[in-house]
C-alpha cells in the first residue's frame, strides 16, 4: 500500500506522526494494545476526581468548573479506544480544560467494552449514563449534549439516535470528534496510517457487532437521520475516518439537522490530545468551546 507521505501532515504534526504507531495490531489481540491504553490512561488521570455510579455496571467521573450556578448545563462525554479499549480516566485532563473553557459539567462515562461485551451493552451503558445525568438536581434537563472522541464519538452518534427514538432526554447538542461510524471503512482496505488503520477498523467493528444486524447498530447505517439534535462533527484530513465523517454530515444535513463541520487539515487520528499545543488542535478545540457555549450556555 506505499509508505506514509509525512509531507501531507500539518507542519506542527509531522514530528510526532513520525514517531506515533500506525496501529494497534488489533489482528494479534488485544492484550498488548489493553495494556498500552490502561498506562496512557493512568498517566492522564487526574487523582480525586468525583466519581458516581449510574447503575451496577457503569459509573461516571465528573468535571464541574467553579463558580457556576445550579441547575447548569451538561456534557456526557464518552471516550475512545475503538470501542474495544479505554476508560473515562484517560481523558480526564481534556474533560476538565473543556469544563473549564465551556463553563459546562463535563461526566465522563465508563461503559463496558466489547468483545466481552459486544453491541448493545456498550451504547445502552452510555444511553444510561445519559439518562441519568438528565436526572441529577444540578443539571438543566434542557441544556444537555452528548459527544467522544472516535469510538465515544460513534457512541455519541448512537447515543444521539437513541435519544431520537426513545424521547427520554432532550439534547441540544451531539458533538462527535473524529468519530467511528461505519463498519464499512477499511473493508477493501487502505493506505498506511498514523494511531489507527483499516485493519484495526475492521477487527474493531467485527468484535462489536458479534452477528449483530448492522443497520440497526451502525450509526451510519441508519436510514432516517431527520429529527437528530444538531451536531458538530470534526476530523483531520489524514484520519482513516474522514470520508466517513463528512459523509455522515453531508446526509445529517440533507435530513435537516444544523451542522457545523470542523475540518482539520494535515491532522490524524486523535492529534489534538496527542498534540493539543499544536496551533492546528487549538483552532479545533476553540470550535468545540463555541458550539458547545452557543448550545448549552449562551442560549439566552
Amino acid at each position: 500500500m506505499g509508505d506514509i507521505d509525512y509531507s501531507q501532515f500539518d507542519p506542527e504534526l509531522r514530528t510526532p506522526a513520525r514517531v506515533l504507531p500506525k496501529g494497534y495490531a488489533l489482528q494479534r489481540g488485544l492484550t498488548l494494545p489493553r495494556a498500552l491504553m490502561k498506562a496512557v490512561g493512568r498517566v492522564g488521570r487526574i487523582r480525586g476526581a468525583e466519581v458516581a455510579n449510574v447503575n451496577d455496571d457503569v459509573t461516571v467521573r465528573i468535571h464541574r468548573p467553579t463558580g457556576i450556578g445550579e441547575p447548569g448545563p451538561a456534557l456526557l462525554w464518552i471516550h475512545g479506544g475503538g470501542m474495544v479499549m479505554g476508560t473515562a480516566g484517560q481523558e480526564d485532563r481534556f474533560c476538565r480544560k473543556l469544563a473549564n473553557f465551556t463553563d459546562t459539567t463535563v461526566v465522563a462515562v465508563e461503559h463496558r467494552l466489547a468483545p466481552e461485551y459486544p453491541y448493545p451493552t456498550p451504547v445502552e451503558d452510555c444511553y444510561a449514563a445519559l439518562c441519568w445525568l438528565a436526572g441529577r438536581p444540578w443539571v438543566d434537563p434542557g441544556r444537555i449534549a452528548v459527544g467522544g472522541a472516535s469510538a465515544g464519538g460513534g457512541f455519541a452518534a448512537a447515543v444521539a439516535q437513541l435519544v431520537r427514538d426513545r424521547g427520554d432526554v432532550q439534547l441540544a447538542l451531539q458533538m462527535m470528534v473524529y468519530p467511528m461510524l461505519d463498519d464499512r471503512t477499511g473493508v477493501n482496505g487502505d493506505r498506511p496510517r498514523v494511531m489507527w488503520t483499516a485493519d484495526d477498523n475492521q477487527h474493531a467493528w467485527r468484535w462489536y457487532l458479534a452477528g449483530a444486524d448492522p443497520a440497526t447498530a451502525v450509526p451510519a447505517r441508519r436510514a432516517d437521520l431527520s429529527g437528530l439534535a444538531p451536531a458538530w462533527i470534526g476530523v483531520g484530513t489524514q484520519d482513516l475516518f474522514y470520508d466517513e465523517c463528512r459523509a455522515y454530515a453531508a446526509r445529517l444535513r440533507e435530513a435537516g439537522v444544523p451542522v457545523h463541520e470542523e475540518i482539520a487539515t494535515g491532522a490524524f487520528h486523535a492529534f489534538d490530545l496527542i498534540a493539543a499545543n499544536a496551533s492546528v488542535s487549538q483552532r479545533f478545540f476553540a470550535s468545540q468551546c463555541r458550539a458547545l457555549r452557543a448550545a448549552l450556555v449562551e442560549t439566552t
